[in-house]
């Protein structure tokens, strides 16, 4: 059992356990300008924010915000811009990249901000309040890259709601995934529940629990179950299974009575990226206030990049910063 101010309380706990350097790149954006204020407030993080520093200072000083503890970096006049540039442009000569073009690309504060992380001068990135899922992921995926044994990077949300955290994956990024992709999704989101404290009780849902079923879908998530059993993972999953026999002790009695996993999971693996995607949001608008929605959490990256739906508020963005230093405290 578990409330969204414990869960808030106990992640910003860990944050500050081991404070790590995190890079906002959109330092132009009156909610991350707020969430950095509040993150040095609560001596969480080390901020480091990107853009012209007397258009942010004085930005600060018209929303009564404390930035005097803040990096900020000019990152366009930054002595280190030239060598990034170099850096990338021989990262992705292989790919074509001239230098020229990746001066141009190291002026978007995403790339530049990844670059910092790449290079260990910023432990973590947040960034996506006011750009596209993909101008977050792209940089990273172009030269952090996966961590090792990663094949692909999926986005999880924890979810605090009903008194309970969950974890749902992947609702951000892979579309249509394999059944290969879909069992890396769950050890990885695995991973993540166990970061936050939970013991994995992982489902992997589908229209249809057991074998009441059948359908190219239901395949897909069998064959991702099997692979994960060759796996000798050491987390509890259970699939093909519906979300009512997930999680209602009832419905598991009637459906899947000799599974250790229905009617108790914590962790739930989407067949593709629409359902999960709608599913996290159809739960987050319809408890309001009585739910909260953290991510997408990047997964599978070598160092912690994170984004932020373009409607985050200054609370998630407060607490996206938070989760990805207890990522980064895992990296280091």
């Amino acid at each position: 059992m578990v409330t969204i101010a414990e869960f808030e309380n106990d992640l910003i706990a860990k944050a500050k356990a081991n404070k790590q350097r995190i890079v906002l790149p959109e330092g132009n954006c009156e909610r991350v300008l707020r969430a950095a204020d509040e993150t040095l407030k609560q001596d969480m993080a080390d901020i480091i924010i990107l853009g012209n520093h007397d258009a942010i200072q004085a930005k600060a000083t018209e929303l009564g915000l404390d930035l005097s503890r803040a990096k900020i970096v000019d990152h366009l006049n930054a002595p280190e811009f030239e060598d990034y540039a170099n850096t990338l442009a021989e990262l992705r000569k292989a790919k074509g990249l001239t230098l020229e073009e990746a001066r141009d690309m190291m002026k978007d504060g995403a790339y530049y901000g990844t670059m910092m992380v790449y290079k260990g001068v910023a432990d973590g990135m947040v960034s996506g309040a006011e750009h596209t899922t993909a101008n977050t992921i792209r940089p990273a995926l172009q030269f952090v890259k996966t961590k090792p044994g990663a094949t692909l990077v999926s986005g999880a949300f924890l979810m605090c709601y009903n008194n309970q955290l969950q974890v749902f994956a992947d609702c951000a990024v892979t579309p249509n995934p394999t059944s290969e992709q879909l069992s890396e999704i769950a050890v990885t989101t695995a991973e993540t529940a166990r970061l936050f404290g939970l013991d994995p009780k992982l489902a992997f849902l589908s229209y249809s629990t057991g074998t009441s079923s059948k359908g190219p879908s239901v395949d897909l998530v069998n064959e991702a179950v099997r692979l994960t059993r060759e796996k000798n993972v050491d987390f509890a999953f259970e699939g093909p299974i519906q979300f009512d026999a997930a999680v209602d002790p009832e419905v598991a009695k009637t459906k899947l009575p000799n599974s250790s996993v229905a009617g108790h999971a914590n962790v739930f693996v989407f067949p593709e990226l629409n359902t999960g995607n709608c599913c996290y949001k159809a739960i987050q608008r319809a408890l309001g206030d009585n739910c909260l929605a953290v991510g997408p959490i990047l997964q599978g990256l070598n160092k912690p990049v994170n984004d932020l739906s373009r409607g985050a508020t200054v609370k998630d963005i407060i607490n996206t910063i938070a989760f990805t230093a207890v990522f980064a405290q895992k990296k280091g």
